[in-house]
């Protein structure tokens, strides 16, 4: 008996069949799938061109299908933004559809999507289960080489209404072509952020490239469009999902429970006079004890974050996603929303406030003798300035401060110097970094930029933030409680040996094979203070240092010279110290929520999730510096400055100037009068012919030629006595030649 044919498929069916099996239905599968045989496959060939046609089917490859705006199971993405609930979005790197495409999302908690803006990855998508959302759920395969499409400019139309977009990055030398109908509500002078277009083929235009305006931020011209550009560059988010914001609106007020009263307590907080979040108070007095006569009993109480962002929340899966608070001159992009930043979690004088509390009791050489935590309830005694406290204790005390002179702020300084000691004699690495503030007038603009002055009362807050943090890693250690350390390494094999060879060429020697510490950096620093080669030798030491990160296994602190560290002290603007709060409530039995499961599980993931969102914030705020300066500097064109260099490359001298601490560029076609060779292992350049040598650390004179606050980038001119001979003598020489071809003629 014959077999009974199949019936032939519908178009329901098809379609079916189609969405069930996404990325792998082929007109050769969809004829196996429905025992389609001879004839029948012209028969199917026909309804697929007609689905096709009709708009119901694509063909984003040779041979598969899709439904009509459905995507493959498997494509390649570029990162496009960040959501309102702190998610990556993403869309096709392909898409030249003309309608949306749609919408894929990349959960910030999943801690292998490690992407920022203009990132492309391989993904696997699904769909969105989310009965409130549409599109899918992208889970990265790999990432691919950065090749982004998205740039942030300047949009300006000019005369015969054209429009085109200066890229914000210094980097990006392109221009690029806004079409009419691409321009998307951009007026001239607008920040924008846009996606480049593909060229059509018979386009001869290399100068410009085209592409598209997807958001316009206002005007370039307004004063916040500054760090603006840095957080929509680095893609910051800058609003919390209303989850979140519900969250901490619901937080409670503190009472005292069955917490420790610190109350009575003088504690006080010592901050930057416009600091508005207060995390850290501290307390001393010599040590009553007769068997600890001459040391110090100090207190250290933190506010008690953990309180509030409790494990799995809203409020805990906001700030793991933003891993840390982001500082700019005129704004702060918080980690937790202010009802909590800058209300119940900061420590505001003559508040009850919920802390997280460490007693520490030093001998009076400074070495720690014990500690002690308790979760409690203080009331901040003062909020001080440094500057109003370093007076005080300098003997002109405000009129607060004075009441507090005899009590609190001189056993603060006696508890100092006792710590002192102890500093000194482990010897951290001692490398003077001096830092410039910028301060803004009222519009936001820059008004000056100012050196920061490093008082003895931010070293003594600091020297109590770093006891208590060793304290907190101490205690997880001894409770064998996971910890989130604070890693500094020790400088790598190739970089000592980098180090070694420009020592070399300035006479200086470090030995081979002896034990590298902190003391043998600052002892080669104290050997050329005073030296040409000072500041040289101390650009050198820096580069040589390893970048500082989160570990859940210790390595130790180099540039402390610890050997074990964590951050316990800023839990308002880190997420590591939340962490490590939650671990010392688990080991010590302070509360129901301490280190979670899920906590515990994933510390490698989140070590290395908040490392990156540290050094996202770092670029954001390091750009955005360089903007405000430019802007500051542009005014200064053709005015000439003192400066040092400090880098050399191929490519020219990298300056920093003495007063403000601009940093800009001379490039090296600009060096006249002979020809530069690069060394790059002495770090300098060296003229051909004249000998003439320009190396890491020298000082220089040179004048701004261009300062563009958009970019942040300056371009300066070597102004050089000794190359301006050598370029006279250059064009004096060409000059005869000519005059002599002239007369031969």
């Amino acid at each position: 008996m014959a077999n009974k044919k199949a019936p032939f498929p519908n178009e329901n069916q098809i379609m079916e069949f189609i969405q069930e099996n996404p990325g792998r239905a082929s007109k050769r599968e969809i004829a196996r799938a429905f025992h389609i045989k001879g004839d029948d496959k012209i028969k199917l060939k026909k309804l697929l061109r007609k689905l096709m046609n009709d708009g119901k089917l694509e063909k984003p490859h040779r041979s598969r299908l899709n439904i009509a705006g459905d995507l493959p199971p498997v494509l390649v993405i570029e990162i496009t933004g960040v959501d309102s609930h702190g998610d990556l979005t993403a869309a096709p790197t392909n898409w030249e559809h003309e309608y949306a495409a749609p919408k894929i999302l990349m959960f910030a908690h999943d801690k292998r999507n490690k992407l920022g803006l203009g990132d492309q990855a391989l993904v696997r998508l699904t769909p969105n289960k989310n009965k409130d959302e549409n599109g899918y759920v992208a889970r990265v395969i790999r990432k691919l080489e950065k090749k982004s499409s998205q740039i942030m400019g300047i949009f300006s139309v000019d005369d015969e209404n054209l429009a085109f977009v200066d890229p914000t990055d210094k980097k990006d030398r392109n221009r690029y072509l806004i079409a009419k109908n691409d321009w998307n509500g951009a007026q001239d002078g607008s920040l924008v952020l846009i996606s480049l277009k593909p060229a059509s083929r018979g386009s001869r235009q290399k100068k410009t490239k085209p592409a598209k305006v997807l958001k316009s931020f206002g005007s370039v011209d307004d004063a916040r469009s500054i760090s603006l550009i840095a957080i929509i560059s680095q893609g910051i988010p800058t609003e919390f999902p209303e989850e979140v914001l519900t969250a901490a609106d619901n937080s409670e007020t503190p009472s005292l429970g069955d917490r420790t009263d610190l109350r009575d307590i003088p504690l006080i907080t010592v901050d930057p006079s416009d600091a508005r979040d207060h995390d850290d108070a501290i307390w001393a007095e010599i040590d009553p004890d007769p068997m600890n006569k001459g040391g110090c009993h100090i207190i250290v109480a933190i506010a008690d974050v953990a309180h509030y962002v409790k494990p799995g929340s809203p409020l805990d899966r906001e700030a793991i996603k933003r891993g840390n608070s982001t500082y700019f001159p005129d704004r702060v992009v918080p980690m937790l929303p202010e009802v909590l930043s800058n209300g119940l979690c900061s420590l505001h004088e003559g508040e009850d406030r919920y802390t997280m509390a460490v007693h520490l009791w030093f001998d009076k050489l400074g070495k720690k003798i014990r500690h002690k935590f308790v979760r409690g309830l203080m009331k901040s005694h003062a909020s001080l300035s440094y500057e109003e406290f370093q007076n005080a204790h300098n003997g002109n005390p405000s009129k607060r401060a004075k009441s507090l002179l005899e009590n609190v702020i001189n056993p603060l300084y006696a508890a100092y110097d006792i710590l002192w000691k102890g500093r000194e004699y482990r010897e951290p690495l001692n490398l003077h970094l001096p830092e410039k503030k910028i301060i803004l007038d009222d519009e936001g603009h820059v008004e000056s930029i100012e050196d920061r002055v490093v008082l003895d009362a931010h070293k003594l807050v600091e020297e109590f933030m770093i006891q208590a943090n060793v304290a907190a890693a101490e205690e997880l250690e001894r409770h064998n409680t996971p910890c989130m350390y604070r890693i500094h390494e020790q400088p790598s094999f190739d970089k000592l040996e980098g180090l070694r060879l420009f020592m070399e060429s300035i006479d200086l020697r470090l030995a081979k094979g002896q034990v590298i510490k902190p003391k043998i950096f600052n002892n080669l620093l104290r050997n050329v203070d005073g030296t040409p080669h000072e500041h040289v030798l101390g650009t050198i030491i820096l580069r040589t240092q390893m970048q500082a990160k989160y570990s859940p296994e210790n390595h130790g602190h180099f540039g402390l010279a610890l050997t074990r560290y964590a951050h316990f002290t800023s839990p308002i603007r880190r997420y590591a110290d939340i962490l490590v709060h939650r671990g010392l409530i688990k080991a010590l039995k302070l509360g129901k929520d301490g280190l979670s499961t899920f906590d515990v599980g994933n510390m490698i993931d989140t070590a290395d999730h908040i490392s990156d969102t540290e050094r996202n914030s770092m670029i954001a705020e390091r750009q955005s510096t360089e903007r405000y300066i430019a802007h500051f500097m542009k005014t200064k064109i053709d005015e000439e400055f003192e400066g040092r260099i400090n880098g050399v490359h191929r490519a020219g001298l990298f300056i920093t100037l003495n007063q403000t601490g601009a940093e800009g560029f001379v490039p090296m076609a600009t060096i006249y009068g002979d020809y530069f060779h690069y060394d790059k292992e002495h770090h300098l350049i060296k003229g051909e012919h004249s000998g003439l040598i320009y190396q890491l650390g020298d000082s220089v004179r040179v004048k701004l030629r261009e300062a563009n606050p958009v970019s942040g980038g300056l371009i300066f001119l070597l102004v050089d006595e000794k190359l301006a001979r050598l370029a006279g003598r250059k064009s004096a020489k060409k000059n005869n030649k000519w005059h002599g071809k002239r007369k031969r003629k």
